[in-house]
């Protein structure tokens, strides 16, 4: 039986975590052993135990935890896998491949940002890996154009499938975040970390507030700018009309009760936010930047805005707030998108043909 070690340093269960999850739920599916290592006591942890694999909890405390290289040779010799699967930068993308190449494993590394690397870095750190699997188009060109062989890169993107819950009620979610039954209710759901955008649909409030005076946001994430989002908030006397809600593990309950998901982010690899906002029908506006084009079709399952610009970002969420049949007809078309293109088991079989790739008849 072909075992696959998957190595995930996801603290919370973000996106890429949630991708490690239907990955290596799908690949049980299909006979293969699967090893997950992932941090000590997180969120991650108690996820993937849910699923039928290996556990594998150890301390990881990101670039600069050297030991964690002696972690993870301990764990491949322990284990024996047959391939070594790096999911995560901060320590394993680095780390995890120096330890696979002490023990002569085929190593594949999925990437889910959309920067640029320096040359340097570029040409000794993609000869740890065997294949480089880019999450979206956009993450794939980038790779080229940063120097890593195309022979290397394998296209294959993340996927979402919406969790059996049932929903709240619209009435429930206004209820649950103490809000007004009327309320027009709008969600960012993403780390709170600059690059998400929040701070831009911040700037576009007071003329937000001034055509839709029914407008309520809500943050869900947790991140290293929360406290300074909170006191832009309080600076702007936003607190009224500005949640930040945290991380919330019942997200799939609540989605359907909002009216749009805004995502304004300036950099991103695909957006598994976005998957998960247009399975569950809700409509999106969100900025035309990095792999998001991908995952929101401008015109179809939402609308697409230049990134850092307040006041497009401000007019597309109004138009929307004002064309009940429109949005709806977005978010419906979201569900249909998903299913045709964005199917699980699509990723799961394009991460199972990189592996054959390497392993041939083992595989």
């Amino acid at each position: 039986m072909l075992k696959v070690m998957h190595v995930e340093a996801g603290e919370n269960f973000y996106g890429g975590a949630r991708q490690v999850a239907f990955l290596v739920d799908g690949l049980a599916r299909r006979g293969i052993a699967n090893v997950v290592v992932c941090p000590r006591r997180s969120l991650t942890a108690r996820r993937i135990a849910e699923l039928p694999v290996t556990l594998r909890e150890i301390p990881m405390a990101g670039d600069l935890d050297l030991p964690l290289l002696f972690r993870l040779r301990r764990l491949l010799r322990d284990e024996k896998p047959d391939l070594l699967h790096l999911h995560s930068r901060r320590g394993p993308e680095i780390l995890g491949g120096l330890a696979g190449r002490w023990h002569g494993l085929p190593i594949v590394y999925s990437r889910r940002n959309d920067h640029y690397e320096s040359p340097a870095i570029t040409r000794y750190k993609y000869r740890l890996y065997d294949r480089v699997v880019a999450i979206s188009q956009c993450i794939g060109d980038v790779l080229k154009d940063s120097g890593v062989p195309p022979a290397k890169i394998r296209v294959v993107r993340s996927a979402f499938t919406p969790e059996a819950v049932t929903p709240l009620t619209r009435d429930a979610l206004r209820d649950t975040f103490g809000l007004p039954r009327d309320a027009f209710v709008v969600a960012i759901v993403a780390q709170l970390i600059r690059r998400k955008g929040h701070a831009v649909l911040l700037d576009a409030m007071p003329r937000l507030l001034r055509d839709i005076p029914n407008l309520h946001v809500l943050f869900f994430g947790k991140g290293g700018l929360q406290d300074e989002l909170q006191q832009r908030v309080d600076a702007d006397q936003l607190g009224e009309r500005v949640k930040l809600a945290g991380y919330r593990e019942d997200l799939p309950q609540l989605l359907e009760g909002l009216d749009l998901l805004i995502h304004p982010a300036f950099a991103e690899g695909l957006g598994v936010s976005l998957l998960q906002a247009s399975a569950n029908g809700v409509a999106i506006v969100a900025s035309r930047a990095g792999g998001i084009p991908e995952a929101v079709r401008d015109g179809v399952n939402g609308v697409l805005v230049p990134p850092h610009d307040v006041d497009a970002l401000a007019e597309a969420i109004t138009a929307l707030a004002h064309d009940d049949v429109r949005r709806q007809a977005l978010g419906a078309a979201g569900r249909r998108l998903i299913a045709d293109e964005f199917s699980v088991d699509a990723m799961v079989e394009g991460n199972l043909a990189v592996y054959r790739e390497l392993l041939g008849d083992a595989a």
